[in-house]
């Protein structure tokens, strides 16, 4: 403990995880501790199924038909990674990949008027879709070429459409799209979560759109991954990277003060002995006095005994309830697993509905997700306060990340991952930087370690 680190890193969550692997690989002397005896933090995966009625203080243990309690991994906060996003990246070049199988997750849906519909994401999903009439299709056939063509850097692709200026809403209505087309292609396509994209620049959105597509062709059934044996995979893969490069891990360990020399950081006491350092990142569950509440998300995590009905009988798919659909200002999203992925029991579902919260019935607010899943074996409610760091750390250089959103993805995590980076090197975060070096062994020896 009593030793000088460049970096000391508070908690084990994902984006905890890779900023410590990132750092260790750059050359960094890096301890990385956890009050908690288990990795994964607020991401982790839960098992076995006992834990979690403990966890959620249910009064009965799992019923015999929910089958062995080892057999279940629950994640906590349910997320799935876009086939061409940012956290894939990250994987692929730092090699984490050789420790975690992936499956691809088999749809996603969009709910319209009650119903779910798959969502259109190639010309002819679109042109064979319910979700539009004919003439709709193609218009909004045109729409997505006109995406699939645009180049940022070559006018020729803009029609007429200047990325910089033209807001999202003038681009749907140079291509006559309707509302409903609009909530899907906005919520479903570029993943937004409210309609205040709409009154910016279209840039962004067209490249969510793009990155939607082009994850969709890597993989053909949806653009989403998500990982065999569940989320808590992905802490632990990046914590191996971090040890791999000389990176100390220490679990169960209490921190009972951080010390502050002149307003910042030098070092974490934990069970009397202070382990010093140069700079700190943590979630937002160690430094209160640093963070203010930004928000409320409501997760419920639903065991089921079937798939949801009108998936097809998918084994895994996202369902997006876009806001306008059920007069909200955030959508509701579900992430529906399964026994294939290796977190359930055989023949056993879990689906997860987040969304933002908006008054002060919170249940309320997810009814119409929960409707879809009927009938639901067990529910497990959670309410989590999304906590965002006060200051920007350059002059404490205690780095806090932010608490993980509503979404269904990992692309605002990777965001966040970013900003942190940019924040404590000065430099812009480049995935060059996270390629192992080229004589490092993969801990079969130590050489070049």
């Amino acid at each position: 403990m009593d030793e000088e680190y460049d970096v000391i890193v508070l908690g084990t969550g994902l984006t905890e995880c890779i900023l410590s692997g990132i750092m260790s690989v750059n050359g960094k002397k890096v301890l990385h501790m956890d009050r908690n005896p288990y990795y994964g933090g607020e991401s982790s995966s839960i098992t076995p199924l006992e834990e979690l009625y403990k966890r959620f203080e249910l009064p009965d243990s799992p019923p015999e038909s929910m089958g062995r309690g080892r057999d279940w991994n629950v994640d906590l906060i349910p997320k799935f990674l876009m086939a061409n996003g940012q956290l894939v990246k990250m994987l692929l070049y730092t090699e984490v990949t050789r420790y975690l199988d992936f499956k691809v997750v088999e749809g996603s849906f969009v709910y319209k008027g009650g119903k779910i519909y798959k969502v259109p994401s190639t010309e002819t999903e679109a042109l064979a879709s319910n979700l539009m009439g004919m003439f709709e299709k193609r218009r909004f056939r045109k729409f997505l070429v006109f995406v699939a063509n645009f180049d940022e850097n070559d006018p020729k692709t803009f029609e007429g459409v200047d990325p910089k200026v033209t807001t999202m809403k003038d681009v749907y209505k140079k291509f006559d799209l309707g509302q409903d087309v609009i909530d899907f292609t906005g919520h479903a396509l570029a993943l937004y979560r409210t309609d205040d994209y709409l009154d910016v620049p279209c840039l962004e959105t067209i490249n969510r759109i793009k990155l939607y597509s082009e994850s969709l062709a890597r993989y053909g059934k949806s653009p989403y991954l998500y990982p065999l044996y569940g989320l808590g995979e992905l802490p632990q893969g990046f914590a191996r990277l971090s040890a791999i490069y000389g990176g100390t891990y220490m679990l169960n360990k209490p921190v009972e003060e951080i010390v502050m020399e002149d307003g910042h950081v030098v070092g974490v006491k934990s069970e009397g002995e202070v382990a010093r350092c140069k700079q700190l990142i943590c979630d937002p569950s160690y430094i209160q006095d640093r963070v203010r509440k930004a928000g409320q998300v409501i997760r419920v995590i639903c065991i089921l005994s079937h798939p949801i009905k009108n998936t097809n009988d998918a084994n895994s798919c996202q369902i997006i309830i876009p806001q306008n659909q059920v007069n909200r200002k955030s959508d509701i999203y579900v992430c529906m697993i399964s026994y294939a992925h290796n977190v359930a029991a055989q023949g056993k579902y879990i689906a997860i509905v987040s969304t933002t919260v908006e008054t002060s019935e919170p249940e309320t607010e997810i009814e119409p997700a929960l409707e879809l899943l009927e009938p639901i074996d067990q529910k497990f409610v959670s309410l989590s306060d999304l906590y965002e760091p006060t200051d920007d750390g350059t002059e404490s250089q205690i780095f806090a990340s932010s608490a993980y959103d509503a979404t269904t993805h990992f692309e605002t995590t990777c965001n966040d991952i970013k900003d942190i980076y940019k924040r404590m090197t000065g430099s812009d975060f480049d995935f060059e930087n996270m390629k192992r070096k080229q004589n490092d062994v993969f801990g079969e020896d130590d050489g070049g370690v």
